[in-house]
Order: C-alpha cells, then sequence, then structure tokens
C-alpha cells in the first residue's frame, strides 16, 4: 500500500462536494471548521442544501449512550444513497471513531475512511487514497504529532471564533470516557494563541472563544499554573478585540488569579460556565471530582463579588451510581444557593470503558427521570427569577448568524448579550442589523431561556457585519503554519 499521495493524485477531486455533519462538544464544532477547512483547501466545495454530496463526514461524539446508535443509524440511511450515487464516500472522525476504530467498517462496511482525533489533517488524502485502491481505509493515532490548530480552517462566522489552546485532559473523572479518546492534555504557547487571535481580529472576528477539555488547567504542560489568567489579561490587549469567552473550566483549577483576570480585563466577558455535576460530597467523590460543595459555592461567591453582574451556568448529572435520594436533594440545594442563569441537565447514561459504567448503585431508568424533571422545573424558574430582572435594562447585543431570525413577522433578529444570555432583538427595517453588528436594546419580556428586546437604543455597524453580508466562498478560511492539500 503506498504511504503518500502526490498532488497529480489529488487532482480528481477537485470540484467534488462535501458535508460535514458534527455532533457533541465545541471542541467537535472546531475541529469540524478544521475539517471543512481541509477540504476546501484539497479543493472541495460545499454541497448545496439538498444536494447529494460526494463526500459526507461525520464528526462524532462518544460521550452520551445515544451515540453509537445515532452514528450506525445514520450511516444505515446512506447505505442506499451511496449505492444510487456511484464515486461517493462517507468517513468517520472523532471521539466514537477513535473508540471504535475498525469495528466501524464492521458493522457498516460501505464506509470509506475512519480517522481519530489525533489525525484529522490525514482526511483529504485517506479519502483520495481510499477511490484510488478502492478499500476502506482506518487511520487511528494513538497520540497527538502536530497541534490541529495548524491546519487550514473554514469558519461559518465572520464574527466569532473558537481558538484551541489545548486538547486533551489529564483528569480521571469516572464517567468520562473523554481523556482515553483526546490524549493528556497538551498546551499551546502562549504566542501562538495570540498570534491566532490577532489574525483573526484582523479578518473582522469580534469575539473568541478560548477552547480546551479543561481549559483553565492551561499552562500544566508547561508548567506555569497562573498562565491561563495572564492569557486572559493578554487577550485584553488586542486593538478591535471586543468580546473574549473561556469553556470549560475545571473547579479544581479555577484560581484567585483567574477571577482577577476575568474582572480586570474589559473584553473578557461576565459570564462563567463552571462544571457542578453533582452537589453531592459523596457522589462527588465517586466522580473524582477533586473539590467538594462547599468548595464549588466558594468559587461562586467570590466570581460575583468581583463580577456581581456576571451570568453563570453549569452542568449537572442526575442518577449517578449509588446517588440516593438524599445526595440528589443535596443537588437541589446547591442550585437554588448558586443561582445559576442556566443548567446544561443530564440524566446519567453508563459509558462502555469509563468506571462508572461497571459500579455499583446503577439507579432505576424510571428514578433518573424523575429526578431530572424535578431537577429542570427548579434550574427553570431561577434562570426565570434572573432573566426577569433584566425587564427596563439596556443589553449590548452581538447578532448572531446561526441563532438566525426568531420570527419574521416581528422582524425580531437573535444574538448574545456581553453575559451570554440569548436575546431576540425586534429590528427597525429603517436601521438594520446583520449577523456581526451590535445592537444596544432595551429588555421588554423574560422567558426562562432567553429575553426579548423590541426598544432598540442604537445599531452599530461593524466590520465582520460587512464580512457577513459576503457570500461564505468570499471569506477565505484563516490558515496559520503548516498549509493544506491543494488539487489545481
Amino acid at each position: 500500500m503506498r504511504a503518500d499521495l502526490d498532488a497529480a493524485d489529488l487532482e480528481n477531486v477537485a470540484r467534488r462536494t462535501y458535508q460535514v455533519r458534527t455532533y457533541g462538544c465545541q471542541m467537535n464544532v472546531h475541529d469540524s471548521e478544521r475539517l471543512a477547512g481541509l477540504l476546501e483547501d484539497a479543493g472541495y466545495e460545499p454541497a448545496a442544501d439538498g444536494d447529494v454530496a460526494d463526500v459526507v463526514v461525520f464528526n462524532t461524539c462518544a460521550v452520551r449512550e445515544n451515540a453509537d446508535n445515532r452514528l450506525y443509524g445514520n450511516l444505515g440511511h446512506l447505505a442506499p444513497v451511496k449505492a444510487a450515487n456511484p464515486g461517493m464516500q462517507i468517513a468517520v472522525g472523532g471521539c466514537l471513531a477513535q473508540k471504535d476504530q475498525g469495528q466501524i467498517v464492521e458493522r457498516a462496511p460501505w464506509v470509506d475512511v475512519v480517522f481519530g482525533t489525533h489525525n484529522i489533517g490525514s482526511l483529504p488524502v485517506l479519502l483520495e487514497r481510499a477511490r484510488v485502491e478502492q478499500q476502506a481505509q482506518v487511520e487511528i493515532m494513538e497520540a497527538l504529532e502536530v497541534f490541529p490548530s495548524t491546519l487550514p480552517t473554514k469558519r461559518d462566522s465572520a464574527y466569532a471564533a473558537w481558538v484551541s489552546i489545548s486538547v486533551g485532559c489529564n483528569n480521571t473523572c469516572t464517567f468520562c470516557i473523554v481523556p482515553s479518546l483526546r490524549g493528556r492534555e497538551r498546551d499551546r504557547r502562549p504566542g501562538e494563541i495570540l498570534a491566532e487571535i490577532e489574525a483573526l481580529v484582523a479578518d473582522g472576528v469580534l469575539e473568541i472563544t478560548l477552547l480546551g477539555q479543561n481549559v483553565n488547567a492551561y499552562g500544566v504542560e508547561f508548567g506555569d499554573q497562573r498562565a491561563f489568567g495572564r492569557l486572559l489579561r493578554a487577550c485584553g490587549e488586542i486593538d478591535g478585540l471586543e468580546r473574549v469567552r473561556f469553556t470549560s473550566p475545571h473547579p479544581r483549577d479555577f484560581t484567585g488569579d483567574v477571577i482577577d483576570a476575568m474582572a480586570q480585563t474589559p473584553n473578557v466577558m461576565p459570564q462563567l460556565h463552571m462544571p457542578l455535576q453533582s452537589g453531592s460530597d459523596r457522589v462527588l467523590q465517586a466522580m473524582r471530582r477533586s473539590y467538594r460543595q462547599d468548595r464549588y459555592l466558594r468559587i461562586i461567591d467570590d466570581v460575583r463579588a468581583a463580577m456581581p453582574h456576571a451570568a453563570i451556568t453549569t452542568d449537572i448529572i442526575v442518577g449517578f451510581p449509588g446517588e440516593s435520594e438524599e445526595d440528589f436533594e443535596q443537588t437541589i440545594d446547591v442550585v437554588r444557593r448558586a443561582r445559576f442563569a442556566g443548567a446544561f441537565t443530564f440524566q446519567y447514561s453508563p459509558r462502555p470503558g469509563t468506571q462508572a459504567a461497571t459500579m455499583a448503585g446503577q439507579v432505576p431508568a424510571e428514578v433518573v427521570q424523575a429526578r431530572y424533571e424535578r431537577l429542570v422545573e427548579v434550574a427553570n424558574e431561577i434562570a426565570w427569577q434572573g432573566n426577569r430582572g433584566f425587564v427596563g435594562q439596556q443589553v449590548e447585543v452581538l447578532i448572531a448568524q446561526g441563532e438566525g431570525r426568531k420570527d419574521a413577522r416581528t422582524d425580531r433578529m437573535s444574538g448574545r448579550a456581553r453575559d451570554n444570555r440569548l436575546v431576540h432583538v425586534a429590528i427597525d427595517p429603517a436601521q438594520p442589523a446583520r449577523p456581526g453588528d451590535v445592537v444596544t436594546a432595551e429588555v421588554t419580556y423574560a422567558a426562562p431561556h432567553h429575553l426579548v428586546a423590541d426598544r432598540v437604543i442604537a445599531v452599530r455597524r461593524t466590520r465582520a457585519g460587512d464580512r457577513a453580508e459576503q457570500p461564505t466562498a468570499a471569506r477565505p478560511a484563516v490558515s496559520l503554519g503548516m498549509p493544506g492539500i491543494r488539487a489545481r
């Protein structure tokens, strides 16, 4: 089997179309931007809506119980489509590919390429090798060789961008399979990160989100425990960068210098997503989460002391093995005390390969469902109370492309306030706004998960809004470092 392919081998991909289907976390969303950038760099074009793509790429997640069923169900639906379209190719990447590896081709032999989390840059070559050799290509690397941010990236948004500062995770949470699929934490050097952000801002980006599996552990690889706080402050020195966010931090590594950096850096947004997972110390210990209820609530108090108007959101798992009614009530108590602006709540599901999957005391599904419903009711009521406090206040909303127009009849468009609350804004046709523009508006209505602002005060048109008006193909991908493979 040939180990490589030259540019002449790749000319046949010219004008072939692609579609990337993404499942899972923000890291997967960003990886899909890289996959799209790689494919376009190799000569592929995005498939038009409703068209059958020549290449369909599944970027998978392995966190939830139904991830496997969802993937193989979708692959099954594509089998007759591929049979009716000679030359069509299907590729599977991401965490589920890293986990299942060769099993994917065994269960779905019509798949052409399987690649892992550490070698997304191989996709164009693997596709062409599968086409030339007429057999499936499975390439799973067990460790990262090149940091993926060196790959070309095709961003959907003209005004917002993800920036990976680390990949992998050194934690050993008993419910999580991600560390075994993404590997141990690898950190980028601050200069590389800031250079990427500066290039993005030069391209019109107003908002960046720093990404990492455990984002505030940044610096562990090169021995700097205060690296993350310093990175936030450095972002504050970049002209034209209006909003900085990050996700997801871990309470264990959340230190006072990070809180100070957030509070003292004007373009770091007053928003924090801090996973709780459980309010019970006993369950937290079984989860192998290295903090307890008191420590978590102290962080919340410290953040609010420094930033009184910060919106704090969280993740919570209901029904972890061994969770008693008393444990669950402790979680409810923490939710009431923390006053979260929003909570992403999950029913525990065992994942093969995790320690929790084999633990005794698996909670019956009907009990988990009942607790889940009670938790959602409490969390929604608290979020609604918080949102009602915004009625009559002015908010600054960055109009978002993905969230789009909420109601054509009322001409509302959607976006995010500085604290990341979703806001639907009534836009006056005489004073139009585009994705990437910034609107100041007065909140007129509050719901548990969004605000409505029907009284616009001002619209600030931005370079990002100008860029958003251009056709997607006219917006070049930002590429730093290693070039992709291009067919010409």
